[in-house]
């Protein structure tokens, strides 16, 4: 069965958690495309009849483990990988037209763990437990960076009330 992901005809809502305890942030290397290998923000797509709460517990229980409590939104952003031709197959002087090979909208939420047994599952190959200043050895996206950034200044400012 093709991913209906990939090639998508409209875009797909993904939604991700940033789990944060103790001063640190649960991060997870993806085993499939996109961005396969790459360490992350737990998440995924949201599936028909969720809510976007639903959607963010559910893909957090399956990729970590963790059930959580969905605090408050971070970040709502879009990310678009086009497919890159193979240039062997591009006549000399051809015009190139690139069709998005993913296209999503992405809701991230802050989250606190309410309980679970922290592991990598479904496609995730890795777990870790990060604190901020440890960020820039997983090599994360400027966008998930961003998003990670934002969601322990959050948490801070909550603890602080």
């Amino acid at each position: 069965m093709a991913d209906r992901r990939e090639f998508p005809d409209q875009p797909v809502v993904g939604v991700g958690g940033v789990v944060i305890a103790d001063g640190r942030a649960v991060l997870i290397r993806r085993g499939s495309e996109p961005l396969k290998g790459e360490w992350s923000i737990p998440g995924g797509t949201l599936e028909v009849g969720e809510t976007l709460v639903e959607g963010v517990q559910r893909e957090l229980r399956e990729e970590t483990g963790l059930e959580v409590r969905v605090l408050e939104l971070i970040e709502v952003f879009e990310r678009i990988f086009e497919d890159a031709p193979n240039s062997q197959d591009i006549p000399s002087g051809a015009s190139v037209s690139r069709r998005p090979r993913y296209h999503f909208v992405i809701v991230d939420y802050l989250c606190e763990p309410l309980g679970g047994v922290p592991r990598p599952g479904g496609d995730v190959t890795d777990l870790a437990w990060v604190r901020e200043d440890e960020l820039t050895r997983y090599n994360l996206t400027p966008t998930a960076t961003r998003v990670l950034k934002s969601a322990f200044a959050m948490a801070r400012a909550r603890a602080a009330k």
